[in-house]
């Protein structure tokens, strides 16, 4: 089955046998590793990505189901050196700690933050409800969340 599939800007032109997840199709063939995987049955939230600016879990979405989609990746977000706000704020609250589950936070805090620029936190709680942390780093991440909306909303008024 040949598809095409918009991932962070770029048009991909694979041959997939259609029963490929998108988590195995961004990992195994198109090297985009940022994306983790952990569950594989939808329990953890480490392979969250957006389409078309909303979360979703890239373990059990099959690829061949995206065509024509906006497909974004944790790799899509800086702009080359330049970290993007969430990231940054993620860096500056320290809420990285063994950094496994970040990249699905932070892109949950993404469609959080593009839907909602000022959440409060029971905002954010459910935004990240699909999300483990197995440091437990909680508070931190909450706080770089709401450090991201102000951050974005300043440049983005």
């Amino acid at each position: 089955m040949k598809i095409q599939l918009n991932i962070n800007d770029r048009i991909y032109h694979l041959n997939l046998q259609g029963h490929e997840t998108l988590l195995e199709v961004l990992r195994n063939n198109l090297g985009l590793t940022g994306t983790k995987t952990a569950c594989d049955e939808s329990e953890c939230g480490t392979c969250t990505v957006n389409i078309n600016g909303k979360s979703i879990l890239s373990c059990i979405t099959l690829a061949c189901d995206l065509e024509g989609e906006k497909i974004t990746t944790i790799e899509g977000l800086a702009q080359g050196e330049k970290l993007h706000p969430i990231q940054q704020a993620f860096m500056n609250k320290g809420a990285v700690q063994c950094g496994f589950c970040i990249p699905g936070m932070i892109m949950s805090a993404k469609a959080l933050l593009d839907e909602n620029p000022d959440p409060n936190r029971e905002d954010i709680d459910y935004a990240l409800d699909g999300n483990l942390c197995r440091c437990a780093g909680y508070l931190k991440i909450i706080e770089a969340i709401e450090e991201a909306g102000h951050m974005m909303k300043i440049k983005c008024p």
